[in-house]
């Protein structure tokens, strides 16, 4: 497995969403194993599409996260908060919006929306905040490593 040299890693101090206003898109349908009995999407599928959605922002950009897993670097979320304004059915579609609008330290903090195709109709808003953790240690890491610091750097240009 490739090491981590911490001492290479220079902090990124901020990113924000105004360096970085674009939002990824990812569509989604509900299907029956996101719903409850009643046909409703069941609050945890939500969490399942912004999860989605974040791996596939970066792959979008060339970056696989299991490149990072690889290096030695998790990123867990450590913070979630969503706000659900309209419920989804069966057979509906959406879209997930998916930006990163700030790193700081080892921190990593996300923004989401989930909306009708046509943008008309809101249904959650999200945030979720990361951290970096030494796979072999455990620990969270002093330092992103810089294969993880260059492609966020990549993705506040994009």
């Amino acid at each position: 497995m490739p090491q981590i040299d911490p001492s290479s890693a220079q902090a990124i101090q901020s990113i924000d969403s105004q360096t970085n206003p674009q939002w990824f898109d990812y569509p989604i349908r509900v299907h029956p194993h996101h719903t409850d009995h009643g046909g409703i999407v069941w609050h945890g599928s939500y969490v399942v599409w912004l999860e989605e959605a974040r791996v596939e922002a970066l792959r979008s950009i060339g970056i696989d996260y299991a490149d990072w897993v690889t290096l030695g670097c998790e990123l867990p979320v450590v913070e979630l908060s969503i706000r659900y304004h309209r419920s989804m059915r069966l057979g509906m579609q959406g879209i997930v919006k998916a930006r990163m609008v700030q790193a700081q330290g080892v921190r990593i903090f996300w923004d989401y929306r989930i909306e009708s195709p046509d943008a008309q109709e809101l249904y959650i808003t999200a945030q979720v905040t990361l951290v970096a953790i030494d796979r072999e240690k455990g620990k969270i890491m002093r330092r992103l490593p810089a294969p993880v610091q260059a492609a966020l750097m990549q993705m506040r240009r994009c």
